[in-house]
């Protein structure tokens, strides 16, 4: 028998997660039936979203998240034992799997790259930049653009891309070193949006003439400042609202509909899982090209052991981390 450790959800999120809210169970899991795997996570992902997924789970149920896996028993021939997989099993140190939702590495993949950027810059965070703004945005060259958590998983890749792309590039981020690090994957303009003055003064400063892409994760107030200063015809796509995820206030009303109509803006929100599994395919190895060639950066911020999966993921809400947040299990 196999005991796997799993961390629950004890109680729903009331503002700001605490340690009270998660509990680890250990649980034994049945022998394999026929076409089924037994999952080891070696990486696990913890990500902004999850604030937000957690409200449809019930008290008691895992916590859900993608994990890069090695299969250590097999009755599925597709699946032999070693190899190594994306798997949607959720915070948990050994799963179950019948094989269908799973993901194999592309076999190009390199020996010197880590493992764990499956679930990084070469998984959900990367595709989720790569669509949002060539698919959404549509970006193209000499355009300028804007993003914000710039330091983050997504956006970090978001301002490298859009580089590749040939545009000028303008990252918020909330501490120096983040601004630094912004300065050193090449975005034109990058500030600490926590020390500066203001928010509208500081973004025409940057672009003057305004911004023809605003990729956002923050939302809210942030996102109120931009978008009046949005280019005719500009984009917006919509990642996430991190800065609202914690709030119990009302949130604050959204950005004048006439900025929106006059502007002629287009404003979405997406999600990753929209696009057909070859096309993810087809660009996951366009990034993976990118990172290989070094037109692409990653940063990793890794917290080793299961045992800290909720210490990774609430200090991932309050932006303790540079690039994309893993769990070493």
């Amino acid at each position: 028998m196999v005991r796997a450790k799993n961390w629950t959800l004890k109680k729903h999120f009331e503002g700001s997660p605490t340690s009270s809210n998660f509990e680890m169970k250990t649980v034994e899991l049945p022998p394999l039936k026929n076409e089924e795997i037994l999952l080891e996570a070696l990486f696990l992902s913890v990500d902004p979203y999850m604030r937000l997924a957690a409200k449809r789970l019930k008290e008691g149920d895992t916590m859900m998240g993608g994990q890069v896996a090695r299969v250590v028993e097999s009755k599925n021939s597709a699946f032999p034992t070693g190899t190594v997989v994306v798997a949607p099993s959720g915070w948990t140190t050994h799963s179950i799997s019948d094989g269908k939702q799973l993901e194999k590495l592309p076999a190009e993949w390199p020996d010197t790259l880590p493992l764990s950027l499956a679930v990084g810059t070469l998984g959900m965070t990367g595709l989720t930049a790569y669509f949002g703004l060539l698919d959404i945005c549509g970006v193209k060259g000499g355009e300028t653009v804007l993003v914000n958590a710039a330091a983050g998983a997504v956006g970090s890749v978001v301002g490298q891309i859009a580089k590749i792309k040939g545009c000028k590039v303008v990252g918020a981020a909330g501490s120096d070193d983040k601004v630094a690090h912004l300065k050193k994957l090449g975005f034109d303009v990058a500030f600490n949006y926590k020390t500066i003055k203001s928010l509208e003064e500081t973004l025409k400063k940057a672009s003057p003439d305004g911004y023809d892409c605003y990729f956002d994760n923050v939302g809210g107030e942030f996102s109120n400042v931009v978008i009046p200063q949005m280019k005719k015809f500009g984009r917006i796509a919509i990642c996430g609202a991190i800065s609202t995820y914690n709030s119990t206030r009302p949130l604050p009303p959204g950005p004048p509909p006439e900025v929106i109509i006059y502007q002629e803006l287009r404003m979405e929100g997406f999600l990753v899982g929209r696009w057909p599994e070859d096309v993810r395919q087809k660009a996951q190895k366009e990034l993976l090209k990118w990172v290989s060639e070094g037109k692409i950066q990653y940063h990793e911020c890794i917290t080793e052991g299961f045992e800290n999966m909720p210490a990774a993921f609430m200090g991932m809400l309050k932006g303790d981390n540079v690039g994309k947040t893993i769990v070493k299990a």
